[in-house]
């Protein structure tokens, strides 16, 4: 009996050691969950997404675009010359889009946990915001305002060669039908768009010219590639306003918490002034008892 008691205690203390351990770890789980901004990270998310689906599509539907015009409506290298320029141009801004708004979410989420902490901290203790760090939250949220109606400019334009291609879709789809006696007198004109030159050659497709371009690769690629780059600059265009809703709620808040801070401040201080009188008062009234 002797020998089992010191056995039983000593399990018993491994056994609350073991408890407190795993009580900790779980605290400081629960802690750092607890310091990770959440509406910062959706919104990082769905702009990585957004901007990789219009930057990748965008770029292969644009190649593929270029490629249907030469083989179809301009074989004249001429004629799409300036065409090839401005696709090559927009490439490029794709390449700077991308690169671009990858610094920038990181930095956005970065953004975020800090105000986070700053936050908690401010609430929880003495630490204080300085200036500069709301200058930060002010500067980010000016900055992505002004990146909002640039990509909402972007969205808009992104629009026009899917209205473009939708009529050239409906037009095959047309041709189809069995109301229709002559398919051959059904044309696509691609120079009343102003994409290709109005001397250009031979600039339309009519009857089973026009079905053999919807039913190419390049046609259906780029189609629905243009689809999913406008559905991508959608994406980017409601996480800009999440990120904006974010840094104006996080400017709110340290604006608060440094008035907050400022009342005690004032408070403590009053405080202190009236016990310091009080004392004062008491002083005198024992020197005059005495």
């Amino acid at each position: 009996m002797d020998g089992t008691k010191p056995a039983m205690e000593s399990n018993a203390e491994e056994t609350q050691d073991e408890g407190q351990e795993s009580k900790g770890c779980f605290e400081c789980c629960i802690k750092c969950l607890g310091g990770v901004p959440y509406a910062s990270l959706v919104a990082t998310i769905l702009c990585f997404s957004g901007v990789a689906l219009f930057c990748g599509c965008g770029h292969v539907a644009l190649t593929g675009t270029l490629t249907m015009l030469e083989n179809h409506f301009s074989r004249t290298p001429s004629d799409h010359a300036t065409l090839a320029m401005v696709i090559q141009i927009f490439q490029y801004i794709i390449y700077g889009i991308a690169s671009f708004f990858f610094v920038y979410a990181i930095i956005l989420l970065a953004e975020g946990f800090y105000t986070t902490s700053a936050i908690k901290k401010e609430l929880q203790s003495d630490f204080k915001t300085t200036v500069c760090g709301r200058c930060i939250t002010a500067f980010f949220m000016f900055l992505t305002y002004i990146l909002f109606l640039a990509f909402l400019a972007i969205f808009g334009f992104t629009a026009i060669p899917v209205f473009l291609f939708f009529n050239v879709w409906n037009t095959c789809a047309a041709m189809k039908s069995p109301n229709i006696t002559s398919p051959d007198s059904i044309c696509v004109d691609v120079r009343q768009y102003g994409i290709i030159p109005l001397n250009a050659t031979p600039g339309k497709a009519c009857g089973s010219t026009l079905g053999d371009i919807c039913n190419t690769s390049e046609f259906y690629l780029s189609y629905h590639l243009y689809i999913v780059a406008f559905a991508g600059a959608g994406a980017t265009v409601i996480a800009l306003i999440h990120y904006l809703m974010i840094l104006a709620a996080n400017w709110a808040y340290l604006k608060s918490a440094v008035s907050t801070h400022e009342y005690q401040d004032i408070k403590t201080k009053d405080d202190q002034d009236l016990e310091a009188e009080a004392r004062s008062k008491e002083g005198q009234n024992s020197s005059s008892y005495s």
